[in-house]
Parts: structure tokens; sequence; C-alpha cells
């Protein structure tokens, strides 16, 4: 009896030992391994003595409760490569603006900084400027481009808002308040100011281009296409500009970019891109479209069916979306 007893302070004081692991881990390391080694023998041996059954289960528990907490304790160590850091947060790394320094200067200067990405400090020039220039709109509309690169979304929204109280004829300012809008996934008001901004200036691909988004991603696709075909036949580059540099379609599915990629592809091919519309038709097919054999019967390819290119290309096998 007086060797069972032992043995349940052994096995109490152990778990003690083992829950507080995580805050000595290394001053008790050997601890530890003697501990298991202690373990593992009362495991193979069995019971010890008058009444060691209920000792021997107890002792096995101990083991399992030991075994388990080990486990879990070296998954959360495996879990740490899998971390998030946050970034830290913005810096300004320039000197503040010269007091002296003239609105165009500090314009100049500002929009430099904005091209380097340093958007607080653009944001200082910018503002600065504007002080020398009040309620200048177009400084307001590079304010506000600034703060939608910051996603800053509220602030660009009211910054925007301004350039249009300020010179309701700016056609920038609607169509940026536009992104704003898409930004936030209200496609609807996001085409409402692509369409005001399209009323000032139909000249701008950038503005159609929006729009065929905005058209898009509400899975309205006729009027989308119309859209984008105004922005190829005023730019024919303008969605491998808008790929670099600006924001992208907010396509819900993988469906969906699957077709946003073939219908541009089409679009490009009816116009007589065939370089342009075979790297979209790639995108359509990696994307898993279902419908890739309406490329031998729609006409717009007609063209580009003729190339070699095209038919290396059909020859490969994209496994298509499930449905």
């Amino acid at each position: 009896m007086g060797g069972a007893g032992k043995l349940c302070r052994f096995g109490e004081e152990r778990q003690t030992f083992i829950f507080s692991e995580k805050s000595v881990p290394v001053r008790r390391r050997r601890a530890n391994s003697d501990f298991f080694a202690a373990m593992s023998k009362l495991w193979q041996n069995g019971y010890v003595g008058t009444g060691g059954l209920g000792v021997c289960m107890s002792c096995r528990k101990a083991c399992l409760i030991v075994l388990l907490i080990s486990s879990t304790a070296a998954l959360a160590q495996v879990s740490h490569s899998e971390q998030v850091q946050i970034a830290p947060p913005l810096m300004r790394g320039v000197d503040p603006p010269a007091p002296e320094a003239t609105a165009s200067a500090l314009e100049f200067q500002a929009d430099r900084l904005r091209g380097e990405k340093l958007y607080l400090d653009a944001l200082d020039y910018y503002r600065a400027a504007l002080a020398k220039k009040t309620n200048d709109a177009h400084l307001l509309n590079k304010i506000g481009i600034t703060e939608l690169l910051m996603q800053r979304y509220k602030e660009a929204k009211k910054t925007f808002e301004r350039a249009i109280h300020y010179d309701r004829t700016f056609a920038d300012a609607y169509n940026n308040l536009g992104v704003v809008y898409y930004e936030g996934k209200k496609y609807g008001q996001a085409i409402k100011q692509y369409q005001k901004a399209i009323g000032k200036d139909s000249s701008s691909a950038s503005f159609f281009s929006n729009l065929g988004a905005a058209y898009f991603s509400k899975r309205e696709f006729e009027p989308a296409v119309v859209a984008y075909q105004h922005a190829l036949e005023l730019d024919s580059e303008v969605f491998a500009r808008t790929s670099r540099s600006g924001v992208q379609a907010q396509l819900p599915s993988p469906a969906d970019r699957a077709r946003y990629n073939y219908t541009v592809a089409k679009l490009y091919a009816k116009m007589g891109f065939s370089e342009q519309s075979l790297e979209y038709l790639r995108r359509a097919m990696e994307a898993g479209y279902k419908d890739l054999k309406n490329v031998y019967k729609d006409v717009e390819f007609a063209e580009v069916r003729k190339s070699p290119r095209f038919t290396e290309l059909m020859a490969s096998k994209t496994p298509g979306i499930p449905d």
C-alpha cells in the first residue's frame, strides 16, 4: 500500500510539472526525460503490490494525458510557421513641406512621392499645396487618389465629393468616386458615377472599362460587353494597363472569372487583335471555362482559328469548372 501511495504522489507531482512546462522548458528538460522513462516502465510492468491494478490504471491514464499534452504542445509549435505579422504603420520618410515653396512645386513633389508609394509624405505635400490653392478640385482629386491607394475609403469618398462640389464638370473625380463605391461592392452606385464621368468626357477608355467591370460584377453581361467594346475601341491596351496599376474586376466566382477572360478574348478577336485574344483565351482555359467549345463556332474567332498558336493552345487539356 505504501508503494501505491508513493506512485500516486509521483504521478500527481509530475502532472503538475507538465502543466507548467511552457514557462520553464529548458531547465526541466532532464526531469521531463526521466519522467517519461518512469512512465514507460510502469506501463510495461503492469501493476505493483496489493491494489496495484488501480494504481496501474492511474499511471496509464497519466501517461495518456502527458502524451496528449505533449502532442498538443508540438502542434502549437508547428503552427507558429503559419503565423501572420502585422506590418509596421506607414512612416513619413522625407522632410516636411517648406513654407516658402510654391503650390506647383509642392504638387510636383507630392506626385513624385506618390509614385514612390510614400503616401503619407505625398499627402503632406498635397495638403500644403492645397493650403496655397484653396478648394482646387484637381488637388483634391489627387489627395483622394492617394487616400484610395492607402485604402482609406471613407476619407477618399469625402475628398472626391469635395472635388466634385468645386468643379461639377470634373470627369475624373466622378470616375474615382465610382471606384470607391466599386471597392465597397456598391456596384449600382459605382455605375451611376461612371456614367456621370462618361457624360462629362466620353473619350476615356478607363471610364468605359470601369463601367464594364461594374456591370460584370453585377452579372449584367450584355451591358458589360458593350462598355468593354467601347473601351477597346478607344484604347486597345486598356486591359493590360489596368491589370498593372488599376483596380481589378471583382468577380464573385471562378466561373465568372473564366467568363470574363473569354469575353475579353472574344472582344479582342472581333477587333482583329489576335495575340491579345489568344492570351485571354489561355486565361479562360486555365480558369476552366466550361463553354470553351464555342470558340469553334463564334464568328469573332474566325481569324484567330487560323493561327498555329490557336491550334496548339486548343490541344492542351484544361479541366473545366465543376457544376
